[in-house]
C-alpha cells in the first residue's frame, strides 16, 4: 500500500515507515551470515575463507546497485510526495531501462575480468578456485539483484516499506533451505552456496518486479513518456555521489582484504565472519539513513520542510535504539558470536574475528 509520509506525527510516521525497513536488513542480512555459516559448519574452513575472499569485490557490483536505489528514490519520492504521478511513472521506467543495461554491461565485465580480480587481492591457491567459482555464480545473476534492488527503492519511494519485507522473509528462508539442501545435502561446497543465493534471490527479484507492475499500472494517470533523458539526469546527479561514496568504500575493503589474504585461509576465514557480522550493524545503519531519506524527498516535494527537522532527530534517535544491540553482541559476546561460523571455538580463525569485531564496534 502506498503511504503519504507528508501527513501524520512525523516521529510516529519515520518510525512505522522505517521499522518494517530494518526488518528487510535483518532478513537480507540473515541470508548473507546463512551462506557463510553453513560453508563454515558443512564444508569447512577454506569454504568459509572462499565464500569471504570474494566479499569485497561483490560489494563493489553492490555499490552500484545500492546509488541506483538511493538515486530513483528520492526523486521518486519528490515527485509522489507532489502528486505529479505521470513524471513519476516516467522516472521509474527510465531507471529500469537504465538499470537493466547497465546491469547487463557490468556483468559481462565482472566475468570476463572474475580471475584476474581474485588474481588482484592475491587469494591463496587453496581457495582460489572455490572463490572464483562463487564470484562467477554472483556476477551472472547480479542483473536480478540490481532489478530487485530498484523495486524495493520504487516501493520505498511509494512510502510502503512492508512489500519488500515480504519479499524478503520468503527469499531468505528459501535461501537458507537451499543452502542446506545444496551444501550440507548434496555436499556442492561454496558452489551450493552461490545457487543457493542466485536462485533465492532471482525468484525474490521477479516476484518484486511483478507486484510493482501491478501497484504502478493500478495509479491510472493517463500517458505517460516511458524513457526521459531529463530524468535520467536527475537520477543520475543523486546516483553518482551515492555510487561513488559505496565505491571508495569497497575499493578500500578490497585493499584490506587483498593484505588480509597474504595471511592464508584460517585469517581470511575469521576476517570473513565478522565482516559479515560487521556489515550487518553497517546496513542497518545505511537502511535507517535510507528511511530518513525517503521521508524527507516526500516532505520536500510536497513543500512540508517544517516536519523535516523533526523527522531527523527521530531518525537519530532510532538509530541509536538499533546500534545498541549490536554494540552489546559484539564488545560482550563476540567469541559465541564467531562461533556460529566455526566449529573450533578456539582457532586462529575466531581469535581474529573477534579482535576485528571489537575493535570496529567501539566506533558504532
Amino acid at each position: 500500500m502506498n503511504q503519504n509520509l507528508t501527513e501524520g506525527k512525523p516521529e510516529t510516521v519515520l518510525w512505522k515507515f522505517s521499522l518494517p525497513m530494518f526488518g528487510s536488513v535483518v532478513f537480507q542480512q540473515l541470508y548473507n551470515i546463512a551462506d557463510s555459516v553453513i560453508a563454515g559448519k558443512f564444508a569447512g574452513e577454506d569454504a568459509l575463507a572462499a565464500v569471504g575472499a570474494s566479499y569485497p569485490i561483490t560489494m563493489i557490483f553492490m555499490a552500484v546497485a545500492l546509488g541506483c536505489n538511493i538515486g530513483c528514490s528520492v526523486v521518486i519520492s519528490q515527485l509522489f510526495g507532489a502528486g505529479r504521478h505521470q513524471e513519476m511513472k516516467t522516472a521509474i521506467s527510465t531507471t529500469v531501462i537504465v538499470s537493466l543495461l547497465l546491469s547487463a554491461l557490468l556483468t559481462v565485465c565482472g566475468l570476463l575480468g572474475s580471475t584476474a580480480l581474485m588474481r588482484m587481492i592475491h587469494t591463496p591457491d587453496n581457495i582460489f578456485a572455490d572463490g572464483a567459482l562463487y564470484l562467477q555464480i554472483y556476477i551472472g545473476g547480479f542483473p536480478l539483484l540490481f532489478l530487485y534492488n530498484i523495486c524495493t527503492g520504487v516501493f520505498t519511494s511509494l512510502g510502503d516499506s512492508k512489500t519488500p519485507l515480504y519479499f524478503l522473509i520468503g527469499s531468505s528462508l528459501g535461501n537458507i533451505l537451499l543452502d542446506l539442501l545444496f551444501v550440507a545435502g548434496f555436499h556442492w561446497g561454496v558452489a551450493g552456496v552461490a545457487w543457493a543465493t542466485f536462485i533465492a534471490q532471482g525468484a525474490a527479484c521477479l516476484l518484486a518486479a511483478a507486484a510493482l507492475y501491478r501497484r504502478l499500472k493500478a495509479l491510472n494517470c493517463g500517458p505517460y513518456p516511458r524513457f526521459s533523458a531529463r530524468m535520467l539526469g536527475q537520477v543520475t546527479r543523486i546516483s553518482i555521489p551515492s555510487i561513488l561514496q559505496q565505491s571508495f568504500i569497497s575499493v578500500g575493503n578490497i585493499f584490506i582484504q587483498s593484505l588480509v589474504n597474504s595471511y592464508g585461509s584460517s585469517i581470511i576465514a575469521g576476517y570473513s565472519a565478522a565482516v559479515k557480522l560487521n556489515t550487518f550493524t553497517v546496513t542497518s545503519f545505511t537502511t535507517l539513513a535510507n528511511g530518513v531519506s525517503g521521508f524527507t524527498a516526500q516532505n520536500t516535494g510536497a513543500g512540508r520542510y517544517d516536519r523535516v527537522r523533526r523527522g531527523y532527530r527521530a531518525g537519530l534517535i532510532l538509530a541509536g535504539c538499533v546500534m545498541i544491540p549490536f554494540l552489546i553482541a559484539y564488545l560482550g559476546f563476540s567469541r559465541q558470536m564467531l562461533g556460529l561460523f566455526l566449529n573450533d571455538g578456539t582457532s586462529i580463525a575466531v581469535s581474529t574475528g573477534v579482535s576485528f569485531l571489537r575493535i570496529v564496534a567501539s566506533f558504532y
